[in-house]
């Protein structure tokens, strides 16, 4: 996974936890967290170069 990626990925579950924040939905709080983790798993396990 690539910076950009990572960082439009933290971006949009970001939102997502903003949106939960002002409508109170769990929904929005469920597919923030879920897509924070795939992010974070996505980079954790990424392709490594160097």
């Amino acid at each position: 996974m690539g910076a950009f990626a990572f960082f439009a990925g933290v971006l949009l579950s970001l939102m997502g936890m903003g949106r939960w924040h002002e409508t109170g939905s769990p929904y929005w709080l469920i597919g923030s967290l879920v897509l924070f983790l795939l992010v974070l798993l996505g980079s954790m396990t990424g392709k490594k170069t160097g």
